[in-house]
């Protein structure tokens, strides 16, 4: 379903992507996780070009991209297909909620004000936000604006749904929302890249775990291989940190 192919990006002549290759198939959950700085974020941000690759490919579903030599429309048909949900919730502080999800519906797919608001109401139910339709912004809290910026992104109806730290910036008793509202998402079948520190729900939702340290992939497998039975030195090293400080 989608293909990536030696992605590779620099910053000051040091390489944060090296040559990254991937394959993620229809409705599958891949979990990026490693030590700050090893480029999930940036892998992320280069797939819908935030971040402008140096080189690789991306292939989705047959329509095949080269970074090197991309152009606008192809930028355009990215996002098109890749909906990303970011730590800070990015709303738009002077619409609603319905209104926030409506936006890229009638800006982007050009829907009607009909259409764009049926599949908005739909989205926000489905993240439990029926009752908070018409607030704005400054009247929900920090899981209900990212829980609306997860129904914004769906509503466009993406390849895939990419995450990035998506609970990171909501205080602890507000996470499980957010998280459960990702979690039902996988299970209707939307594939998924997530960035995520919390390995308690990167074992629940993800299907597969990819281990980077500097720009590489340096081990891959099911949160059971990956969590609890790693086989590379560094990848026992982060793991049995992370068990130490959370567990």
């Amino acid at each position: 379903m989608i293909s990536i192919r030696n992605l590779t990006k620099e910053f000051s002549g040091q390489k944060v992507l090296d040559s990254l290759d991937l394959d993620i198939q229809k409705g599958e959950v891949v979990a990026l996780v490693g030590a700050s700085g090893a480029g999930k974020s940036t892998f992320l941000r280069s797939l819908n070009y935030l971040e402008e690759a140096d080189s690789g490919t991306i292939d989705i579903d047959g329509i095949k991209v080269n970074f090197e030599s991309i152009t606008t429309e192809e930028i355009l048909t990215l996002r098109r297909k890749l909906a990303m949900v970011f730590q800070q919730f990015n709303l738009f502080e002077r619409r609603t909620a319905l209104g926030n999800v409506k936006e890229g519906l009638k800006v982007v797919k050009k829907l009607s004000d009909e259409e764009a608001t049926q599949i908005a109401k739909e989205e926000l139910a489905k993240v439990g936000l029926s009752d908070r339709e018409n607030h704005y912004p400054r009247h929900l809290s920090g899981g209900q604006k990212q829980r609306v910026a997860l129904a914004r992104a769906l509503a466009m109806k993406p390849d895939v749904l990419l995450l990035d730290e998506p609970t990171s910036a909501l205080d602890p008793e507000l996470v499980g929302e957010v998280e459960k509202s990702i979690a039902d998402a996988a299970k209707s079948g939307q594939t998924m890249i997530l960035v995520s520190h919390d390995m308690s729900f990167v074992a629940q939702v993800a299907d597969k775990i990819l281990f980077l340290e500097k720009g590489k992939i340096l081990e891959q497998g099911t949160p059971e291989q990956i969590i609890n039975h790693p086989q590379e030195a560094r990848t026992k090293e982060f793991f049995a940190s992370y068990k130490k400080s959370y567990l």
